[in-house]
């Protein structure tokens, strides 16, 4: 392994940027990884959102890229989940980062894939791909979401079985955590589905939606339905320029931060 060597005096605090520390790190495979960071005690921002984060440049100015939040935002820790681009400007020295490194945070988080950016519905689906999942981590442990639907879904779609990062935990229905009700739990669905490996589900995410697989878990219909149905979108462009276009075909209308809607996706990762 490459070894990176990050000085805290490579990096100068801003008005938009803080320094802070890395607290832990876990590799779930060659291509994917997970970190977490301090968080400064005046930081605030809604589940779902995303921020910058990132190291010096060659050049000595910061590199920074758009990550999602992948803790729930009253956790007293930051934390990411990113792949390993090896010739990424910055993942690829990112995927080395260690305990005790310093990192650059920003301090203005952002976002659509809130529930501000929803109207009032009965069922919240998140769907995504890879690292897609960050934001829906974020929001499946938030107390608040469970005030605000009967039914919470989060499907994950991978190539192979080793890229479900937090398998365990949202197969466990989000065990241990502190804030989460037993009756939260039981109205919480994970859907993981695999595309290139056997697994007990596989297929595409749209693959689901047409065969009504999607729907097994709920106690509501085998159908999307834009009356009381909500729905956000994270993941690879394709993925979502193409389930964006398949909900406006069922009746569903894109929602902001500004004009509540049926379903959001974040447009800063789709450009």
């Amino acid at each position: 392994m490459t070894e990176l060597i990050l000085d805290r005096d490579q990096f100068t605090e801003s008005g938009a940027l803080s320094v802070e520390t890395v607290t832990y790190v876990h590799h779930w495979t060659d291509s994917l990884f997970t970190l977490r960071i301090t968080r400064p005690a005046a930081f605030r921002f809604r589940s779902g959102e995303f921020i910058m984060i990132g190291l010096p440049g060659d050049n000595g100015k910061p590199l920074l890229r758009a990550y999602s939040m992948a803790s729930p935002s009253y956790e007293e820790e930051i934390e990411f989940l990113s792949i390993k681009v090896q010739d990424g400007p910055l993942t690829s020295r990112l995927q080395h980062i260690k305990v005790g490194d310093p990192i650059y945070l920003g301090k203005k988080p952002t976002g659509t894939l809130v529930t501000d950016a929803l109207l009032p519905g009965k069922r919240l689906f998140m769907l995504s791909t890879g690292t897609g999942l960050a934001p829906f981590m974020s929001l499946a442990r938030d107390p608040e979401i469970y005030n605000l639907y009967d039914e919470i879904f989060v499907v994950h779609s991978v190539r192979q079985v080793n890229e479900l990062a937090y398998r365990e935990l949202l197969e466990s229905q989000l065990e241990g955590d502190p804030l989460l009700e037993d009756e939260d739990r039981k109205r919480f669905h994970y859907i993981p589905t695999v595309t290139r490996e056997d697994f007990h589900t596989t297929g595409r995410i749209g693959t689901l939606i047409d065969s009504g697989k999607l729907f097994e878990k709920s106690n509501g219909p085998k159908h999307f339905v834009p009356e009381e149905d909500r729905v956000m979108l994270c993941g690879s462009m394709a993925m979502i320029k193409d389930h964006a276009a398949d909900l406006e075909e069922r009746g569903f209308t894109e929602g902001s931060n500004s004009q509540p809607n049926q379903f959001v996706i974040e447009r800063a990762f789709v450009g």
